[in-house]
């Protein structure tokens, strides 16, 4: 008997692992596209880890399919008939929260509604090429592959409810925000810096929007593509009491003021005399980043030292975890966001493991704990 107790005891744990071994992740993709539809299913079909359980060719479908499948995963495209595709976002982050993936085309009103998008609760979006869009898909089945895997791992939240559009241009005119401490009079050497990645446009969008406007010069580096940056910095300017804008290369880093890594674009500090500057260019991709963190924060720790407050923010992977050390190693005071207000804690995480972080504060803490240390006057001048 013990024998055959023990085979079916193996037996039972080798089933057990094979279960776990082979769940995998559940994607359906929704897109309008026939062609685009066979051509993700067989991206994701050729990984080990993850099938396509159903294409659906319009939200009304998709939705069916939801219920009938659950999958872990949706890739939505955008322009699609008898629904638009930020309409069932809304719909489904309101009713039934579930990682989404955006399929974006790369143009001006492709960029907008993107950042519409990550607003409503889309964990990322992958820019869809115009034109050779099976040979530009296969080129980024990569990227998409991992951002599939990033979002079934995300944490996702339930999406809020927007204010209409009378509301934001109240907003935009500061009639409508809840007041926010002026920090008063800061030396000019300050400088806040703050990196994310995945999550990260609606996370910065936390903090920027609840400091005020007399806040030290503010630089930004957040993982994107081009073409997609202008519209995440417009956006930015409209919700917020600074002046927020696309970094420009030799331009000078005011105070009030917050600038963008442009997508594809290296941008560290510099400094011409007295001033900080922006340095925007063409480099190599560092930790596979263009904008990469790490590239703004070693520049921060070289030139700005004990005057910098560096911020990171969610995302996924390393990226600025070295340099933010290095900061700190330079006599920075260093916020990192905390795991349960993360969407991805992977840069966090990676900052902390690596002893950078001298808070680690739920994302709406930060803007305060920034606006108390400045306004500090025991840390005026020695942060």
């Amino acid at each position: 008997m013990r024998p055959l107790l023990s085979r079916r005891l193996r037996a039972v744990r080798w089933t057990c692992f094979e279960d776990v071994e082979l769940k995998k992740i559940r994607v359906l993709v929704v897109d309008d596209s026939a062609l685009v539809r066979s051509l993700l299913a067989g991206i994701i079909n050729r990984q080990k880890d993850m099938e396509c359980v159903g294409t659906a060719n319009d939200p009304l479908i998709a939705r069916e399919m939801i219920r009938e499948l659950n999958p872990d995963v949706i890739t939505l495209d955008i322009e699609m008939p008898r629904m638009d595709g930020i309409d069932f976002l809304g719909r489904l982050m309101r009713l039934r929260p579930m990682p989404v993936l955006m399929i974006s085309t790369l143009t001006e009103r492709g960029a907008e509604v993107t950042m519409k998008a990550l607003e409503l609760g889309a964990v990322d979006f992958v820019a869809k090429p115009r034109i050779g869009v099976a040979d530009g898909l296969n080129e980024l089945s990569i990227q998409i592959v991992e951002k599939v895997r990033i979002a079934a791992a995300a944490h996702i939240r339930r999406a809020p409810v927007l204010p209409p559009s009378d509301a934001a241009v109240a907003g935009a005119s500061g009639s409508a925000r809840a007041p926010v401490s002026s920090i008063g009079r800061v030396s000019t050497e300050k400088l806040i810096c703050i990196g994310a990645s995945t999550g990260g446009t609606e996370a910065i969008k936390e903090v920027l929007t609840n400091l005020p406007a007399d806040s030290p010069g503010i630089v930004i580096t957040q993982h994107m593509p081009p073409g997609f940056t202008t519209s995440f910095a417009a956006r930015l300017n409209s919700l917020c009491r600074l002046t927020v804008q696309e970094a420009v290369n030799g331009e000078r880093i005011l105070p009030g003021h917050a600038y963008i890594a442009p997508g594809g674009k290296q941008f560290r500090v510099g400094r011409s005399g007295a001033n900080y500057v922006a340095v925007v260019e063409d480099g190599e991709p560092v930790n596979r980043h263009k904008p990469s963190v790490e590239v703004l924060f070693k520049s921060v720790a070289s030139v700005v030292g004990r005057n910098a407050l560096g911020v990171m923010l969610t995302g996924m992977g390393g990226d600025g975890a070295r340099a933010m050390r290095e900061m700190k190693d330079a006599g920075s005071y260093n916020y990192v966001q905390d795991e349960a207000s993360c969407i991805v804690f992977g840069m966090p995480r990676e900052a902390i493991l690596h002893g950078a972080a001298d808070e680690v504060l739920p994302l709406t803490q930060i803007a305060p704990a920034l606006i108390t240390r400045l306004s500090s006057a025991t840390d005026r001048y020695r942060v």
